[in-house]
């Protein structure tokens, strides 16, 4: 697969959905690390496919200087384990998937609140799945925060649960449950990672996404 060499800035986010790993696939990114936590986004969910269709998983989160808490500084609030209920919703979606016994091995170690910040948790687990799908770009962190950076591609506020990607082409694949409710595109990467497994890098180069 060929790296542009024009990187892209995203935010972090958690077990990111599918387009925003094709970027990764395509460009190196730099992750931001000092904006102002929004609420309601990607950067602590996302969703996957269960029995009964698209399913949302959120992970509690505490902003310790309220409105004006970095993402960095965002801690993780393990008290309730939301990682126990996260990993059982997971398992029971993808155990019957072709690769679930493959890949959770890697992955389950994310789910023992081990964690206390959410920035260090998501950066952790993007890399760790960039390398089982084995994709070779460079993942780096920004120093600082800029309104308006250069020499990179902004696309930070790209991706939203709330409103699809307008014009982007997703090629279907098997799902576990696609016969009961369709195809859904663009789910978290997990979703791509446990049907497709080594295939997953290919599909991504083969996304098509409208910028």
């Amino acid at each position: 697969m060929n790296v542009s060499k024009t990187p892209v800035l995203l935010s972090v986010a958690y077990n990111p959905p599918i387009a925003w790993f094709s970027l990764l696939a395509k460009h190196n990114v730099v992750l931001e690390s000092h904006e102002t936590y929004p609420k309601q986004t990607f950067r602590n969910r996302c969703e996957i496919y269960a029995e009964n269709g698209r399913m949302p998983l959120s992970i509690p989160v505490s902003r310790p200087k309220g409105n004006h808490t970095q993402i960095n500084d965002v801690t993780i609030v393990n008290s309730d384990k939301w990682y126990l209920r996260h990993w059982r919703a997971i398992q029971s979606a993808y155990e019957s998937s072709p690769y679930f016994l493959f890949y959770k091995d890697d992955l389950k170690g994310f789910y023992e609140g081990n964690y206390e910040g959410l920035f260090d948790f998501n950066t952790r687990l993007i890399r760790t799945i960039a390398g089982l799908l084995n994709l070779q770009t460079h993942i780096r962190v920004t120093d600082m925060y800029e309104k308006t950076p250069i020499a990179v591609k902004d696309y930070r506020n790209l991706f939203n649960p709330k409103k699809e990607i307008q014009f982007a082409v997703f090629p279907e694949y098997i799902q576990v449950f696609s016969e009961r409710h369709g195809f859904i595109p663009n789910l978290s990467i997990l979703d791509l990672l446990f049907n497709l497994g080594p295939e997953s890098s290919d599909y991504l180069n083969h996304i098509i996404l409208p910028f």
